[in-house]
């Protein structure tokens, strides 16, 4: 039977929703069973960036882009920071099969890969008819599935769906932070040399680690920061304690509301400290908490590397990167606090800024990995705000 037609041969995966729908196809990557928020990236390349977000924790992610996986893997482009920060997304369904790697960077296939992160992979289904469900009805919570004999219990993976609580008032911070406080120094990566070390650090920047990713970590260097990545649990005595130019509050995964209710405080002592505080996704949802506002869970999120979004102080239109179930409700915005960007899909907020203080957030990813480079300018913005507010160290 190897050599029969794809639609004759046995399923080996099986994607079933909460309300009993079931989508079979080839299973890849590693055996078993998870429960998740499904949810679809646009996303066209950049699959390794993605699957390695922390922010992904506890959702499965389906690719509308149809071919994912036919380049491999490689050790460059991983964006989880930490070591718990590897186990995030919990599947992954594309259309097509994904064939042999083929790129000079590939160290190892992507259903290996997959494997090794225990990320279930599901190909040949229908994700057109998924993506178009998901706009019109929600993310749906829903169970993959990847077994080589191909026997499921439909009814007990669909009651598993339908059991399942969901994101909501889920603190998943704690699964994806470091476990410890360490140091670093990196720069961007570029072609061919690779990431360069920061050798004359500018700034000594703390960030506050929720899930972050690599690159922004990698962005932080590449305007001259020192960074110190503090775990999730981090006081505002911890962060102070560090004497830090500057504090960036880190992406991550789950509800914002659930992780503010321990960091809430840490932010209000860091921004009552006067020190410049740069806030992106769930850390510029946190940072709303903290000013006073409130967030709330979206239908269908937003999750690829093409949202444009809007300046409303200069009017330019962005092209960015995104990866959020939750947002920031606009109204709730207190006295003081601006809105400063807003998607131009549906008008969502993307950004805020506490008038005449250097605090300010974004929803999105300006550190990009993957995707469009438009927004590295908010590092910079970051970083005038540390020179203007504290003196510059060189060590």
């Amino acid at each position: 039977m190897t050599n029969a037609p794809i639609f004759a041969r046995q399923p080996t995966g099986a994607l079933v929703l909460a309300d009993g729908s079931v989508f079979f196809g080839t299973g890849f990557g590693a055996e078993g069973e998870a429960v998740a928020e499904l949810c679809f990236n646009t996303a066209i390349t950049g699959y390794q960036e993605v699957l390695t977000d922390p922010s992904y924790a506890g959702q499965i992610l389906l690719f509308t882009a149809p071919h994912i996986g036919n380049t491999g893997t490689n050790d460059t482009d991983e964006e989880s920071a930490s070591a718990p920060a590897r186990h995030a997304a919990v599947g992954c369904v594309v259309r097509a099969p994904v064939t042999a790697p083929s790129n000079w960077r590939n160290s190892q296939d992507f259903p290996a890969w997959l494997a090794a992160r225990g990320i279930i992979g599901l190909s040949g289904v229908d994700t057109r008819a998924l993506t178009r469900r998901i706009r019109e009805e929600g993310m749906p919570h829903a169970v993959i599935a990847h077994r080589a004999d191909g026997q499921f219990d439909v009814p007990a993976l669909a009651a598993k769906a339908a059991g399942w609580g969901g994101l909501e008032g889920l603190d998943l911070a704690p699964q994806v932070t470091s476990t410890a406080a360490h140091d670093f120094a990196e720069g961007r990566w570029s072609w061919p040399a690779g990431a360069a070390a920061v050798t004359a650090p500018r700034f000594h920047v703390v960030v506050l680690d929720y899930g972050v990713k690599e690159n922004i970590l990698r962005c932080l260097g590449a305007i001259g920061a020192r960074v110190t990545v503090l775990p999730a649990s981090a006081t505002a005595a911890d962060v102070l304690a560090c004497k830090p130019d500057g504090v960036l509050v880190s992406n991550g995964p789950g509800d914002p509301a659930a992780t503010g209710t321990y960091s809430v405080a840490t932010l209000q002592g860091v921004i009552a400290a006067q020190v410049p505080v740069f806030g992106i996704c769930l850390g510029h949802q946190m940072l709303a908490l903290a000013l006073g506002a409130r967030t709330v869970k979206m239908p269908q999120g937003h999750h690829g590397a093409n949202h444009p979004v809007k300046d409303l102080a200069t009017g330019k239109v962005e092209i960015v990167s995104m990866n959020h179930g939750f947002a920031v409700d606009a109204d709730t915005l207190p006295p003081g606090v601006r809105q400063t960007h807003v998607s131009l899909f549906d008008g969502s907020n993307c950004g805020i800024a506490l008038e005449g203080r250097p605090v300010f957030s974004v929803q999105y990813h300006p550190e990009a990995s993957p995707g469009p480079q438009d927004s590295f300018y908010l590092f910079e913005r970051f970083a005038e705000a540390m020179a203007a507010t504290r003196p510059v160290v060189t060590a």
